[in-house]
């Protein structure tokens, strides 16, 4: 693949990104930044540049897919946005019209995109059953928005609740069994992330619900998705950013690939320092400890901040479990991965 077709595809990527036309400040600027990041890494100067063409609407679908000859380029540019729309959950109406507009200008069939589509669908399924839909804030003793970490530890019921006073949370269990879990979902992020297939970083996400959801729960919180969504925006993880980023980086690293069944043995050994999710997975597990253990009373700003400075020490981690993490990606393929988003 040419700078010039992976270019193209990273395009169609931001287009899917802005396609909803929902996203905040802070989700604009990490995307931003991701551009600028990929730009350093791989010596492509003008993505930058693709950023702002697609933010300020100076580029096109079409533009951007007339780019792409090859046909399997041009599947993997429309699995990317497919991917990039469905990251944060069930697409919009918006999300919907553009992978349309998308399909025609890629020139592709209903028969070239039904078996991905159907595995995308069914990742946003079991993905919706990572932790409950509903929990009621009375038994939570938590509040929805992120303006609420900035609050007290927890705050009054809603007006359509009772009255009833935030369950405490008890004594939280030992740190060494947390650690433990936290690790063992940061390795498997991180051999996620390392998979050729096109969708499997969109598993990454389910996961780190999944581990906050059992970090609260440890703590006598019950959590439903739509707070625990929240506190991962709130600790500075976007969603559609960190899929960005973990798609440019296998694209730009010439991971993406289509493999049958189980992935390539040693396929680790093609992203050394490129995969993040290992570090990102393993700080937000931390912080999430420190949160729920410290009665829910840390502000957003120090969320963010006890992040970051979880970040480095991780990234560092990740280079120790490198070879553990390459030897989980060998191990896994589409069944394990849904079966694991689902719980199973």
């Amino acid at each position: 693949m040419t700078p010039e077709q992976q270019k193209s595809i990273l395009t169609i990527a931001l287009l899917a990104a802005f396609a909803d036309g929902t996203k905040d400040d802070a989700e604009r600027e990490e995307i931003r930044r991701i551009a600028q990041s990929l730009a350093g890494d791989s010596g492509m100067a003008d993505l930058p540049r693709i950023y702002q063409d697609v933010l300020l609407k100076r580029t096109t679908v079409q533009a951007a897919a007339a780019a792409l000859t090859d046909p399997g380029h041009r599947q993997l540019a429309y699995e990317m946005a497919v991917c990039v729309c469905d990251v944060d959950g069930r697409q919009t109406p918006a999300e919907a019209q553009f992978l349309a507009t998308l399909k025609s200008a890629l020139q592709l069939g209903a028969q070239q995109t039904a078996a991905f589509e159907h595995e995308a669908d069914a990742l946003v399924d079991a993905a919706e059953k990572t932790a409950p839909s509903a929990v009621p804030w009375g038994v939570a003793g938590a509040a929805t928005g992120a303006a609420a970490y900035a609050a007290a530890a927890a705050s009054a019921p809603s007006s359509s609740s009772s009255a009833s006073v935030p369950v405490p949370a008890p004594a939280g269990p030992g740190d060494a069994e947390l650690d433990k879990s936290i690790l063992n979902y940061a390795m498997l992020n991180g051999a996620l992330e390392l998979l050729p297939q096109s969708w499997a970083s969109m598993a990454i996400i389910p996961m780190q619900v999944k581990m906050v959801y059992g970090i609260g729960k440890a703590h006598g919180v019950e959590l439903d998705q739509g707070h625990i969504k929240e506190f991962i925006a709130a600790a500075g993880v976007g969603m559609t950013s960190q899929y960005l980023e973990q798609f440019g980086r296998k694209l730009l690293g010439g991971l993406l690939g289509k493999v049958a069944g189980r992935t390539i043995g040693g396929v680790g050994s093609a992203a050394t320092g490129m995969a993040f999710s290992f570090a990102t997975t393993y700080a937000l597990g931390q912080v999430a400890k420190r949160y729920y253990a410290g009665g829910r009373v840390m502000s957003t700003a120090m969320l963010r901040d006890s992040f970051q400075n979880l970040l480095g020490p991780a990234k560092q981690m990740q280079s120790q479990y490198l070879p553990q993490i390459q030897q989980k990606a060998a191990t896994l393929d589409a069944g394990k991965i849904m079966a694991m988003v689902r719980g199973a």
